[in-house]
């Protein structure tokens, strides 16, 4: 764990909170806002809480809280005492569900199949304290992406390389996947896989933030 340096005048927790993942987005995120925090890894077998969810027939919506909420609990047994932040994300086109490309040449497919639509980011956060989920929600945003033809894809790619791998969809908005898309409604945080908003209300419910 390092604890984040900076100062935030608004804060009144007694302790940094706990971020149960090691994404840079979500990171940088609570840094934007300055709210101190530590990051841990946290084991959960996603795709096995997935399917299950699957079977229930569970729409990818729901999937994302029911990750979050495996990933607060995990990380508050691991750091008792403390509020954990557990947060996932997942990409639907209609009821199809998206996951990060295994390599280029499925970030291509991804890209082609997403190619003149709509889809939808589902973030979800739950925060937990000694096993017990004190919050959670799930947020929505929605993009629509440009036609790709053959040459704007090739572009894009070589342009992108294994960076399109590390995120759902096979592009990051905050980089070079802005070009892909012609418009987005939603919340930026929401975007990012961390829905901001939700999390700094939450906190001065409970006397954390002025």
């Amino acid at each position: 764990m390092a604890d984040t340096p900076f100062h935030n005048p608004l804060w009144r927790g007694n302790a940094p909170l706990v971020l149960a993942s090691k994404s840079a987005a979500r990171r940088g995120l609570l840094e934007a806002a300055r709210l101190p925090f530590e990051a841990i890894s946290v084991e959960v077998d996603e795709r096995a809480l997935e399917a299950a969810e699957v079977a229930k027939g569970a729409e990818p919506a729901a999937i994302a809280g029911v990750l979050a909420r495996a990933k607060a609990r995990t990380g508050s047994a691991l750091c008792p005492g403390r509020l954990v932040i557990g947060a996932d994300q997942t990409l639907a086109l209609d009821t199809e569900a998206f996951h990060k490309p295994a390599n280029l040449a499925a970030a291509r497919l991804q890209l082609q199949r997403l190619s003149g639509g709509t889809h939808a980011l589902h973030s979800a956060i739950a925060i937990a304290a000694d096993g017990e989920v004190l919050f959670e929600t799930v947020e929505s945003a929605y993009l629509s992406m440009r036609g790709l033809d053959v040459p704007a894809l090739d572009a894009y790619l070589a342009a992108a390389g294994e960076t399109v791998l590390a995120s759902v969809g096979g592009y990051q908005l905050e980089g070079l996947g802005i070009h892909l898309f012609e418009r987005i409604a939603g919340d930026h945080s929401v975007i990012l896989g961390l829905p901001l908003l939700p999390l700094l209300s939450f906190l001065r419910r409970r006397g954390d933030l002025l």
